[in-house]
């Protein structure tokens, strides 16, 4: 059995021969400098893929930011197969990843019901024990939605005004008054190492600054006194239009106002003639969850994170 890296672009058929919804992506990954080919790892015997791996970052970046690509053969049901999978994760780790640096988050791309389905579950399960044995946990689980242009567009209220966001510091004063409270996995663990303002700073600079698309698509939505209650963030991610981020402050939450934030946004995307809008929330966060429903988003998949300690 041989543990490598691709040796480039000529081996993603090679790579992609273990199916999975990325694998339409790669080779504009590879273009952009998002995948590089040491970062994708295949456990062979002979020319047969028994295993693969491979990580995601960000264009011009040395580090990986996410692993996203874990696949086993026969979906790990045999134990060697599991056993490979495990053998070709630490050696893939080891040599890719910084000495003593914590290890990427785990996200894969799931059916929202792949629980029902025993093939399926089966295939989540086997990853995520290979990850186990590797050391992660699981995080969190998230519900990934889809507006389409075929969908009316949400409509809100006239009880709101919507503005553009006119600088990076009020934007995220409201990031940090938005964190009490959160129900977002994510947020609930940046607090637990940093305070609102350091969680909510770092998340602008990490995230949504980097997205290219107009930052005049954004909106915070107030009374009509001008008293600020939430907002919204659409945006494109370069794969998709998204909603990257919708809040209501503490002090407004009960009152609905997530509708009309989500109809806001979604109206914004839908003006520029996207083919689809996507978003997603954490599995156990219902309102925001329902709310997504209510504007006409369809669930079509779910996301399992998981992370190393």
């Amino acid at each position: 059995m041989t543990i490598r890296p691709i040796k480039g672009r000529e081996e993603l058929d090679l790579f992609s021969r273990l199916p999975y919804v990325l694998n339409e992506e790669l080779a504009d990954d590879l273009a952009a400098g998002r995948r590089r080919p040491e970062w994708m790892w295949v456990a062979l015997r002979g020319d047969r893929l028994l295993a693969r791996a491979a990580w995601w970052g960000r264009a011009g970046s040395d580090t990986p930011l996410l692993l996203d690509v874990l696949d086993i053969g026969d979906h790990g049901v045999r134990s060697d197969h599991a056993d490979i999978a495990v053998r070709l994760l630490h050696t893939a780790m080891s040599a890719t990843l910084p000495n003593g640096s914590r290890p990427p988050e785990y996200s894969r791309f799931v059916p929202p019901d792949w629980r029902a389905n025993t093939v399926t579950r089966q295939a989540v399960e086997a990853r995520m024990a290979v990850l186990g044995r590797a050391g992660a946990r699981l995080f969190v689980e998230r519900l990934r939605l889809e507006w389409r242009p075929e969908s009316p567009v949400p409509t809100h209220t006239e009880r709101l005004a919507f503005r553009p966001i006119p600088d990076t510091g009020e934007l995220v004063a409201l990031m940090t008054l938005a964190l009490d409270g959160t129900l977002d996995a994510h947020g609930c663990d940046d607090l637990t190492r940093m305070s609102a303002q350091d969680a909510a700073l770092y998340h602008y600079e990490d995230e949504l600054a980097r997205y290219t698309s107009p930052r005049d698509w954004w909106r915070i939505a107030t009374l009509p006194d001008g008293e600020p209650v939430g907002f919204v963030l659409p945006a494109h991610n370069g794969y998709n239009a998204i909603i990257a981020y919708i809040a209501t402050l503490p002090a407004h939450r009960g009152n609905g106002y997530v509708d009309d934030l989500l109809a806001e946004g979604t109206r914004i995307l839908a003006e520029q003639d996207v083919p689809r809008v996507r978003a997603s929330t954490d599995l156990g966060n219902i309102p925001m969850a329902n709310a997504f429903r209510r504007a006409g988003y369809v669930a079509f998949g779910g996301e399992i994170n998981m992370t190393w300690s």
